[in-house]
């Protein structure tokens, strides 16, 4: 559940109410090194008692004492699972702080069981993913890899207008799936634009999508219409390959699919079958698996650009997120509610 708003945060055990609370970072060793480059982690130290330099990669070999202080926990990618036996090592543990985006695969039940309180910066790595969608959308209809691709191999100016007739955004339609965080930012962000958008979302009404400026039809009929597709819905077992053969050639000729949500939500050997034919394009900053084989054709195809998961926060963007995860803490510390808290209800509508 929510914290409801003004409801304060468990703070009994701390000896004073000034003292700062006793804070713990856990996540993997690369992100942690990433975050103390950027210098990320220097305002924690202002409001919560932690030591920066020293991160938490398995609980299995972490001090028990130390554990056994920890208030709250300050997590990121990489974060060891939290376990029910994990939990009982940490009895003093009011909070867990995500630097990053989604919980899943950290936060267990255990966690909501012990009432512990849980905050992410979600909507922190929701702007670069959707400023990476807004680029991908205007790029794909004005064929901008095409073009280039066409003046590398000419080496002079090609002639653009009998040979780019029907390229361009005006006018275009950009079909939505899922007004997730990241969805509904880039719905804020094609507003101002020439398009015309349509939104699938199965939790929302028309009146709803009018608000958010777009057109509510079914998910065929989107696939069918759209001229870019980008997939904003959440890793669910009903979601898994929901753009599967069938969909994906209900998509007309020349269309874009993006994906930058997860991969698998996209049949990959169905949609690598019509990038190969040249029917489609496609922009993957996610692929099912993760990395696809050495042999696969989506490394090499023109009508591919295949990015290794570069949409969300990259290099300096960590900053942000972190310093709205800061943000948390030092609210925690205040005896304040979160204001980005999450709860089970959400994980099954969020990625």
């Amino acid at each position: 559940m929510l914290v409801p708003e003004g409801t304060l945060l468990n703070s009994s055990d701390r000896t004073t109410a000034a003292q700062l609370p006793r804070t713990a970072l856990a996540m993997g060793p690369e992100i942690h090194r990433s975050l103390l480059a950027e210098g990320a982690l220097d305002r924690l130290r202002s409001v919560a008692s932690v030591d920066t330099s020293a991160h938490i990669a398995d609980f299995a070999a972490a001090d028990d004492v130390e554990l056994a202080a920890v208030e709250v926990l300050f997590t990121h990618w990489g974060a060891p699972l939290l376990t029910e036996d994990t939990l009982r090592r940490m009895p003093r543990l009011r909070a867990v702080v995500h630097a990053a985006g989604s919980i899943k695969h950290h936060v267990t039940d255990s966690v909501w069981k012990r009432g512990i309180t849980v905050s992410s910066a979600a909507a922190a790595n929701a702007l670069p993913v959707a400023e990476f969608t807004l680029a991908a959308i205007l790029f794909a209809n004005k064929r901008v890899l095409d073009i280039a691709r066409t003046y590398a191999q000419s080496r002079e100016q090609p002639a653009l207008l009998p040979y780019f007739t029907g390229y361009g955004n005006y006018h275009r339609t950009v079909g939505i799936v899922g007004a997730s965080r990241i969805g509904r930012r880039v719905l804020e962000l094609l507003r101002p634009l020439d398009l015309h958008v349509l939104l699938h979302d199965p939790y929302l009404d028309r009146g709803d999508a009018r608000a958010l400026g777009a057109e509510l039809v079914g998910l065929d009929e989107l696939v069918r219409r759209s001229h870019v597709v980008s997939i904003h819905a959440p890793q669910l077992p009903e979601t898994r390959h929901m753009f599967d053969a069938r969909r994906l050639a209900l998509l007309q000729d020349g269309a874009t699919l993006i994906n930058t949500a997860r991969g698998s939500l996209v049949d990959t050997d169905a949609l690598t079958e019509r990038l190969v034919s040249g029917r489609i394009h496609a922009v993957l900053d996610v692929t099912e698996p993760d990395v696809p084989p050495a042999a696969s054709p989506l490394y090499t195809l023109p009508n591919v650009l295949l990015t290794p998961h570069i949409a969300g926060s990259l290099g300096n963007e960590l900053g942000r997120m972190t310093h709205w995860a800061v943000d948390e803490v030092e609210r925690y510390a205040q005896g304040l509610p979160f204001t980005y808290a999450v709860g089970p209800d959400e994980l099954t509508r969020s990625a």
